[in-house]
């Protein structure tokens, strides 16, 4: 039951409308039916640059999508623009049809343009890339390890915002009850420079580096290595409701970076190389992330297991979470070697800073993929996938 303070304070004003990127005056339509002989044109080539042997390799990513879009109400709208509208059931049946089809595709990749019908998302997508670190944590605090990893405080409220007007959809309040007034939960500056949330033994884990732990927010999840060499993945529980700010800009507007250098590598040498403020300088992204841990990981937004090289993270009001993609993409190179992606992603989760037409490749785990997501922000190809009506 919402309490009634928090009626009244909700009605009494309206909150903060997201900032969003600034959009071009003539936006073409989001989706733009393709041949699906371009698509075809783009898949010639084997899967092996996404870990795959062969198109049936993509079952398990796939009914993963599919686990997730069955807990959906099929008659209800997954998208709808006026080039291309879904229920939750197109979706499914798509992932149906296409799984089944695995084997075939493998034989013959001519079978796609038959049985699906491909819409090129536009204009061309944001592409960037994350991954799961890897952080030197202890499970007691001392000397080497002093950084708390916090898990889900018991004072963070959040409440839908849609409830209360339509104006609202999709938005969520987060807050905290002090004295009985509502207050914005704790920013990222309140919580590691002022210490706001010393004493509630929140902490699951203490780490060696505060930059690692920075990194590991922004990606929302990794893996946390214990002196005895065990580990354990840590996972994302919640955030604290504030607006993510990106810190390569922050780094440019203060004149540490020009724009074309920004780079999670270059952000990362910067506060290296800026120890008496690299605290105040990631204060300046207020976001907070809390975390739990878990024997299995990392998990998408869907709550299913991740797939390197193939999972996305989209802005679900753009790509619904199940839907299945053509990505055609040139990757950073790593150590002279080049990655063209020309093969099946699908989205499986999301993050503070992916809204409109952006998607977040997911690189996996190791020194090759922090690299490479690292690195990555430019421009790719994407179809999107629906099956043909009346084709079984």
């Amino acid at each position: 039951m919402i309490p009634a303070f928090l009626v009244l304070f909700l009605w009494g004003c309206a909150p903060e409308e997201p900032v969003l990127e600034p959009e071009p005056v003539d936006i073409p339509p989001l989706f733009a039916p393709v041949d699906g002989r371009e698509v075809v044109g783009i898949v010639q080539k084997d899967l092996q640059e996404q870990g795959l042997d062969s198109w049936e390799d993509l079952a398990p990513a796939l009914e993963k999508s599919l686990d997730y879009v069955r807990t959906r109400d099929g008659d209800q709208k997954a998208v709808c623009q006026p080039e291309l509208c879904l229920t939750w059931s197109d979706i499914k049946e798509t992932l149906e049809l296409f799984i089944q089809l695995l084997p075939d595709i493998d034989r013959n990749p001519e079978l796609l343009k038959h049985y699906f019908d491909f819409y090129a998302v536009n204009p061309d997508v944001l592409l960037t890339g994350y991954y799961e670190p890897e952080l030197k944590a202890s499970r007691e605090k001392h000397d080497d390890f002093r950084h708390p990893v916090y898990g889900r405080p018991d004072n963070l409220k959040s409440v839908d915002l849609g409830q209360f007007h339509p104006r609202w959809k999709d938005q969520r309040l987060y807050y905290r009850l002090e004295n009985g007034e509502i207050k914005p939960y704790y920013s990222r500056g309140e919580i590691e420079l002022e210490d706001a949330l010393a004493g509630r033994d929140l902490e699951i884990a203490w780490v060696k580096d505060p930059i690692d732990l920075f990194f590991l927010h922004i990606q929302g999840s990794g893996r946390l290595k214990y002196p005895g060499g065990d580990y354990k993945h840590v996972l994302y529980a919640d955030r604290n409701g504030h607006q993510y700010v990106a810190l390569g800009r922050v780094l440019v507007d203060l004149g540490f970076l020009e724009q074309d250098e920004v780079s999670m590598q270059s952000i990362r040498a910067v506060l290296q190389e800026n120890p008496d403020i690299k605290h105040e300088l990631m204060a300046k992204n207020p976001s907070y992330i809390f975390f739990h841990l878990d024997d299995q990981g990392p998990r998408g937004s869907t709550g299913q297991i991740l797939t390197p090289w193939v999972s996305v993270a989209s802005d679900p009001e753009v790509i619904p979470w199940g839907s299945v993609m053509i990505m055609d993409a040139e990757l950073p190179e790593y150590q002279g070697q080049k990655t063209h992606i020309q093969g099946p992603v699908t989205a499986q989760d999301t993050g503070g800073a992916i809204r409109g037409r952006h998607l977040d490749f997911f690189c996996g785990f190791g020194e090759r993929a922090e690299y490479i997501a690292g690195k990555m922000s430019d421009r790719a190809d994407i179809f999107f996938m629906v099956r043909k009506y009346g084709k079984n």
